[in-house]
This record gives C-alpha cells, structure tokens and sequence, in this order.
C-alpha cells in the first residue's frame, strides 16, 4: 500500500516513480488535447492562468524557451552576419537613414559610421578628406560629410540667377567678343604668375631642401604672396586694389557666424558668461540685470566691485571697439536670456552719450543706420515693457531738452523704456544718485544694479581714486592679464576699498574739514586761547554743514511727480506753442481742468528748479573763484615780494610765464562772479542770465591765451623746480597744504578746463527749467551754443596731446619704430597674435597643417598698421615679465588685404593679412579676440576708404 501512497491527488503516486510518471504524461496529454480544441480566446486565458501561477525561475526558464524559439524568426543580422554583410546591407541607405540607423543601438551606431560607407558619399560630391586618418581614428568620414553639407551655400533659382547668372541669356556679339578676350587676358595673367611663381621657388630653394618637408629653420620671417614687380606687371592699380580691399572686407565673418563658414561641428559648450555670474541661482530665476560699464569711467574698477550679486557686469574698452563688437558681448553675457534691464554706464553729459571712440550718440546721429540697428537690437535683449523691461543710462540726459529729446526717441525706436538721472552735479558723478526720469520701478536704478554705499563711496572721490589707480593698475595688469576685464577690475576694485577705509573717510570727511577750516581761521585770527577758540568755531562750523547738506540734497532731489509720458508731453508742447495744448481741447472736455492743473504745477515747479539751478551756478562760479584766488595769495604774491626785497626765489620773467595768464582768468571771472551775484540778489522768474553769459563767452581769448600757453608753463615749473633749489623749498613748503586744499599748484592750474563742462551742465540745466516763452531763453540757447563750441576746442586740444605721448610711448618702446608723430594720426587698438606658417601654400588656408613660428603684436592706428615682433624678458628675483616689441613692418589701411580662415581640426580663430609685399598668417588666443580685432579693423579700413 505504501507504492500507492498519494499527495494533494488520489490519483498520483507519490512513492512510486515510473506509476506518477506515466500519469504526469497522460494528464499532460489530456490538457493538451484540451488546449487544441479551445479558442484562441480560451488558451489566452489558461495561458494568463498558469502565468500567475509559476515562480520566478519558472518564469525564468519560460523567459529562456521563448527567446530560443524566437531568434529564429527575429534576429538582428549585425550580431550573426558576417560584418562585411553587414556593411553591404548598409550601403544601401541614404545618409539620413544611416543617422536614423546610427540611433537604434552600438552594434549598429558602430557599423553605420564606418569610413567604406560615406567615403563613397563624399567622393561622389567631390569632397575629399584633406588628411589620412589614423588606424584607430572613428567616423572621420562621416564627420566630413556632415561639415560640407552643414555649409552649403543654398540658393533660391532666384538667388543664383542674380548672383551667377543664366545659361540662357542672350549676348550680343560685342560683349561675346569681349568675354573672349577677357578670359584670354586672364589665362595670360593666370600663366604669368605660375611661371613667375616657380621660378620664385626654384631660387629661393636651399640645396639642402628637399622640398616635401617642413622645418621651423626653413621658414621666412614674412612669407611672401605677391612680389611688387608681379603686382605692376599684372597692373593691380589703385582703384583695382580698392575694390580688392573692400571685396576682403566684405567676406569677413559676421557676428552671426564668427567661426567662419566651413567650421566643424562642435559638442555643446557649457553656457559661457561674459559678466560674474552666481551659481547658486536656480535653472528657473527670473530675467537677469545686465550692466555695461566704459573703461572711460574714472576709476571704473571700483564701479565694477560695487555691482552686486546677480547682477552681470560687462567691462568694454572704449577705445579700440564697434557697435558691432559691442553687441556680440552682450549676447555672449546674456547667453540667449532676456535681460529684465539693461544698464549703461559710460561716460557722456547732459546731451549725449560717449559711448565708444568716435561714437557719441546724440540727437544728430541718433538715426544713422549703425547706431539705429545698434539700439534696436539692444532693446530685442530686453523683456518687454508690459514685463517691467527697461534701459537704464547712467549719463544726465535728464537734464535738459536735448537729453530728453534722445531719451524719447530711443524708446520710440526700439519699444523699451529708457532711463536717465534729472539732477546735475558740478564737478562729480552724483548726479547719478539723483531721482530718474521715468515712471517708478520700485527701486532707484543705481540700487537694482550696485550697492549704493560703494557707489556713493566712489562718486564722491573719483578724481582721487583714478589718480591712484593709474600706479595700481600700472603694478597689477601684468598678474591679471590672462583673466577676463570685469574680473581684474573687480579684484582690483575690492582691493582699493580694502586698502582705502572709505567707509572711516566718509564718516569722518565732514569733521575733518571742520578742523581744516578751524586750523586756517586760527592761524588768521592768532587767537590767545586756541582751544577755547577752536571749539567755538567747530560748532558754528557743524552747524552751517547740517544746513548746507540740507541745501544740497534739496538741490541734488529734484521732485519728479508727473510720469514720463506727461513730462515729454509737456516739454513738447511747451517748445512748440504753450498755448497749443490748451487750444485743442474745449472747456467742456472732462480733462481740460486736469491738463490746466497739470500745466500750472509743471510752470510752478519748473521756476523752483530754476531758482535752485541758478544758486548752484553762483555757489560753483563762487568756489572756482576761491580756487584761483589761492594761485595769487599761496603763491604770486610771496614771489613777487621777495622779488622785490631782493630775495628772489623766482626771476620776473618766469613768474610772468607762469602766473600771468591765470591771474587774467581770476580778474575775468572775478567780474562774471560779481555780474551773477547783482543779478541774482533780486532774483525773480523773469529775471535773465543768459546776457551775462554771452558777455563772458565774448571775452574768452583770455582763456585761449591761458590753454596755448598751458604746456610752457608746466615745462616752466618743472625746469624752475630743478634749477632753483629755492623755488623747489618754496613749492614744498606750499604745495599740498591746508590753504591750498591739498592740492599742488600744477593740479590748480586745472581748474580752467574743468570749468567750462560745468558751464555746460547748469547752462542746460537752466535752459531746460526756462519756459518756451520767456525771455531768457534764446539768450540761453546762444550762451550754450558758444562755451559748447569753446568746450570743443578744449576737448581737441586734450586728445592731441594725449595721442601725441601715446604716440612717443609706442615709438620709444618698439625697437626700430620709424618715427610715427603725424598729423591725426591715433592709436586704436593693439592685438596680440601668434604667427603661423602652412607647410602646404597649394593647399587651401583651412586645410592645412600650420607651425606656430613666432608671437606678433598688431598695432592699429587710424591710417596704417604696423606688425612688431614680440618677446618676453624676465628680471632676475621677480615674478612680473615684460614685453619687448621690435620693429617687422608697416602697411597702409587701404592697400592692407584680410581673409578670414575658417575653423578647422588644424586651426582656430585664424585669419591672414596680406600686404603689398608680405603676408601674415595670424591667430589669437581666444574666438572672442577674433572678433572683436577683425571688426575693428573692417571699421577702420573702411573709415579710411571713405576719406
């Protein structure tokens, strides 16, 4: 009984194997005899059934049976063909299938790249690979490919009829005759040149060449394109090469496309920022604020370390870019963003904007179709105007018609809001702490961008602080150079506030004149109790302070009450007819009474500001007065007492060089200050100042005597100073003093120049706050026009002098410099290269394998370019290097030829310049120095065709 002893069935033996076998196989056979009389329904079903029920390593071993009965009917090829078989079935596809097929697994990505497969397809196109790749190189072919066809120039039939031509378009016989005889003249010139070209090569060969191979000691310092007598034989006369030239310039890069056109493919790069940028700030954060900020700007390092975190600077140089290049750093900041704002910080006045070298954007040349394109692109960077969007000008445009009138069509023309402070500052930069014309945005512009005790800091001390960095910079330029510009400034800038303490200097500035001012007033009253004295006159002193600080912030805080819109409304309407605006609307209209109250309040607000401009005009002309009569008392009238008690310290003839022309501008202003103070002791809103002003405009030879003279009486001070001990102690007993407000007398004598820009900004300032009708206006309007003009000649006088030391800085450091002083002549911009050399000259530019032969330094003047040699000397026990130029050639602007290289797998930001007699294959260091130098140079190029 135990062999039929049964589990979980009375039917299954379960001691007994060969019974519970035989059973299992004809219940097996029932079930399958089953299973084939069910519908296809029912064996789902069951299937689903006995699914649930296995275990995992059932489910395993069924996993295993189907994949094995499977294969047979599905199986990839790749993995049991033969490879060559493979590849054949492959070459049946397209390239855009072999891409798809590169995506479905390895095995097939692997197969689909290989070198049989496209190189078929590039030949076919005449594309061949100007290299052989290595054994272990992968899909080089397929790399090519896709770069010549990413590149392709395609063209509507429109396009290439325009551009090529038709082949069915009928010629008479004339022209015929004369194709003919063209292209003969050019196989003529085509087989002169290759005549010419190897017997060039044949004598130049060494005769231990070999001529295959490629040495750095075979190479020439200039490596020659063209000699002369092959350009007169080929008769490149000048119009002829003027088109050559042009013809160059217009197939440079655009800022679309910097790396040229027939570029590789490169991997994504990581997002690249211009500016300081935070990395804690999430991937969804609103628009970023975008700063740019002028080297122009005194001490600019320490504006750039005031701006705060998120905000994201760009430093630009003034000198040396295009509007064109000025926009390609800001895309490059903005990284494809919207900016939420943008701000401007360069320098400028109350009429325009000095932007960059030879680009002050004014109401004169607002709509030259540069700048015009330069402005609207910059307000595409910008979030729309619903969005809060805004452009932000740190330059007073507020303050006067012309400003305004700029700011207005800035906005018209690009659809954003435009920005910049009303208040004006004499002698400063704190206008731009002043209110700002526009509607409110929550914030003060200066406080969405910097932080506003640094700001402030800086303002206040600019002159000072740009004395000091010029050592600064000068020291630490050669350890910042590899690092971007915003970055340097910003280590430099924090640098200066750390080592300065201007926070103890503003806390403690107004103390310490107080104690000046006590200092001077005890010394004048020779008091016998100096402390009790002292102390008394502190208190009155701090007491007049608090008053003055309070005079000033009402000045500096003029109320803006009416939004922008209104306030350009109003000026319009008050320019062309006062009475128009009230003309047009009847009494019955419901905004009558509003537009009259609004009028009313704007006349009434604008006489306030106008009596406020007008004793700013009196204070300032009062403490210029002050200043030069600190030249006279500090130091005429002790010279010429000891010239007359026979103690001379300085001769008759050199104090009459020296001090004459200042003390004509003392006795001229002396009178204008004495005028304004008459006038405005009764002052009243009809009064006039405007007369006042064209009766000192009309005396200003005095000032043209003083500005020709200037550069003697410099050269006069130093040479008495060297020659005179006397006058060296005399000057070092008074220089830097308490009665000359620190200051030396070389820095009085610029008081003069300063002046007249403060002139123009309350001129403006008044005429501004003067209604249409009045009759001081046009009085205001001739005394602006003529110290703007004497303003002119100032400022032309300052840049030939500066252009003419820049110049005898370049020549004295350039070893074998020709002499380089020439009328108009001015530096622009200094790039350093490096210099390649191409094995192959038969091959294309991009194509070939280049040599780095020597660094280059490319000077660009206005006129010529000159191309020095540059090294490196380092001093013993120092870390610092410098720089050696030496002297290879000079070209002309208009004969000079540029070809762009476009990058390759052998070349980055490469580009060629070929002179009347020798070329030069450069490269620079960054894709960013590219640009920049080659749109430049296109500008300037084009700036001295046109002359």
């Amino acid at each position: 009984m135990e062999g039929f002893h049964t589990r979980f069935s009375a039917w299954t033996p379960f001691s007994n194997k060969s019974l519970n076998r035989q059973l299992f196989q004809e219940r097996v056979a029932l079930i399958s005899h089953w299973f084939d009389l069910w519908t296809n329904k029912q064996r789902q079903e069951f299937l689903f059934t006995i699914l649930l029920r296995c275990t995992k390593s059932q489910l395993r071993f069924f996993y295993d049976q189907f994949s094995e009965r499977m294969q047979v009917a599905r199986v990839d090829f790749s993995t049991v063909l033969p490879r060559f078989i493979s590849l054949y079935i492959f070459s049946f596809l397209n390239p855009k299938d072999l891409c798809t097929a590169a995506q479905v697994s390895w095995p097939w990505k692997f197969l689909t790249e290989q070198d049989c497969l496209w190189m078929p397809k590039c030949i076919r196109f005449g594309w061949f690979l100007p290299y052989t790749p290595t054994d272990h190189e992968y899909g080089a072919w397929k790399h090519h490919y896709i770069a010549c066809v990413s590149n392709l120039d395609w063209l509507t039939p429109r396009e290439a009829a325009a551009l090529y031509g038709t082949l069915n378009e009928p010629k008479t016989e004339d022209e015929e005759l004369q194709e003919r005889q063209r292209e003969k003249c050019l196989r003529k010139i085509m087989w002169e040149k290759i005549a010419l070209r190897k017997k060039e090569l044949f004598r130049g060969r060494p005769p231990w060449g070999s001529g295959t191979g490629c040495s750095r000691l075979l190479q020439s310092q200039c490596q020659p394109r063209l000699s002369q007598p092959v350009r007169d034989r080929v008769g490149l006369h000048e119009a002829l090469e003027k088109q050559l030239v042009l013809a160059s310039l217009e197939a440079l890069p655009k800022r679309r496309n910097v790396s040229g056109r027939y570029s590789y493919p490169l991997l994504p790069k990581k997002s690249w920022r211009g500016g300081f940028k935070n990395d804690n700030s999430p991937s969804g954060a609103s628009p970023p604020h975008f700063i740019l900020i002028s080297s122009r700007i005194p001490a600019y390092e320490m504006v750039v370390d005031s701006v705060r975190a998120g905000v994201t600077p760009v430093v630009y140089e003034h000198t040396g870019m295009t509007l064109e290049s000025l926009l390609y750093l800001i895309d490059k900041a903005l990284d494809g963003q919207k900016a939420q704002s943008v701000g401007i910080f360069s320098d400028g006045d109350s009429r325009e904007i000095n932007l960059l070298q030879g680009y002050k954007i004014g109401i004169k040349n607002l709509l030259k179709p540069e700048v015009r394109d330069f402005w609207e692109k910059l307000g595409s960077c910008v979030a729309p105007e619903g969005e809060g969007g805004h452009v932000d000008l740190f330059v007073p445009l507020g303050a006067s018609e012309a400003g305004v009138e700029v700011l207005s069509q800035l906005s018209q023309l690009t659809g954003t809001l435009f920005t910049a402070p009303t208040g004006i500052a004499t002698g400063s930069y704190q206008h731009i702490l002043s209110d700002w014309l526009g509607p409110s945005q929550g914030r003060a512009p200066p406080s969405i961008y910097f932080s506003e005790s640094k700001l402030q800091t800086w303002s206040s001390f600019t002159d000072v602080l740009e004395d000091t960095l010029k050592s600064v910079r000068k020291q630490l330029s050669p350890l910042f150079k590899e690092l971007q510009k915003h970055v340097s400034g910003r280590m430099i800038g924090q640098f200066m506030f750390d080592t300065v303490s201007m926070t103890d200097t503003l806390n403690n500035q107004e103390t310490a004149q107080a104690l000046a001012d006590g200092l001077v007033e005890l010394s004048r009253e020779n008091s016998d109790k100096p402390l009790e004295f002292l102390s008394h006159f502190l208190l009155k002193k701090c007491s007049e302070k608090s008053k003055d600080f309070d005079r000033n912030v009402t000045l500096t805080k003029l109320d803006q009450e009416v939004t922008f819109d209104s306030f350009m409304k109003e000026c319009n309407a008050l320019e062309d007819n006062p009475q128009d605006l009230k003309s047009r609307l009847s009494k019955s209209d419901p905004n009558f009474g509003v537009l009259v109250q609004l009028e009313r309040k704007l006349r009434m607000d604008s006489a306030a500001k106008r009596t406020r401009v007008a004793g700013e005009l009196l204070r300032s002309e009062r403490r210029y007065v002050q200043m030069l009569e600190i030249v006279r008392d500090v130091y005429v009238k002790p010279l010429k007492a000891a010239l007359s008690s026979n103690r001379v310290i300085l001769s008759a003839t050199n104090i009459q060089i020296i001090f004459s022309d200042i003390l004509q501008i003392l006795s001229l202003n002396r009178q204008f200050l004495d005028n304004l103070r008459d006038r405005l002791q009764d002052w009243g809103p009809a009064r006039r100042v405007g007369e006042i002003f064209i009766k000192f405009g009309s005396q200003l030879n005095t000032y043209t005597n003083f500005f020709n003279n200037y550069p003697v009486v410099l050269k006069t001070i130093e040479k008495c100073r060297e020659a005179r001990p006397a006058f060296r102690a005399f000057l070092k007993r008074h220089d830097k003093t308490i009665t000359t407000n620190m200051l030396s007398l070389p820095e009085l004598f610029l008081y003069p120049s300063r002046r007249f820009e403060e002139y123009i900004h309350l001129l403006c300032a008044l005429r501004l706050h003067t209604p249409a009708e009045h009759v001081d206006r046009g009085d205001l309007t001739a005394a602006m026009d003529q110290i703007k003009t004497y303003q002119g000649y100032i400022d032309q006088m300052k840049q030939n002098i500066n252009r003419k030391d820049q110049l005898s800085d370049i020549q004295r450091s350039i070893w074998g410099c020709p002499p380089l002083s020439e009328a108009h002549r001015y530096l622009i911009r200094v790039q350093d290269v490096a210099q390649l050399h191409g094995c192959d000259e038969e091959t294309h530019f991009y194509l070939r394998l280049y040599e780095h032969t020597r660094d280059l330094s490319l000077f660009l003047f206005n006129d010529t370019l000159l191309v020095c040699s540059r090294g490196t000397s380092h001093t013993p026990f120092e870390r610092t290097s410098k720089s050696t130029y030496q002297f290879i050639a000079s070209v002309a602007l208009h004969r000079l030829l540029v070809e762009d290289i476009p990058d390759s797998k052998y070349v980055k930001n490469a580009f060629v310049l070929q002179g009347p007699r020798h070329e030069w294959i450069c490269a620079t260091e960054a894709e960013d120095d590219k640009f920049l130098w080659l749109s430049v140079l296109q500008n300037t190029i084009k700036s001295t065709m046109q002359k």
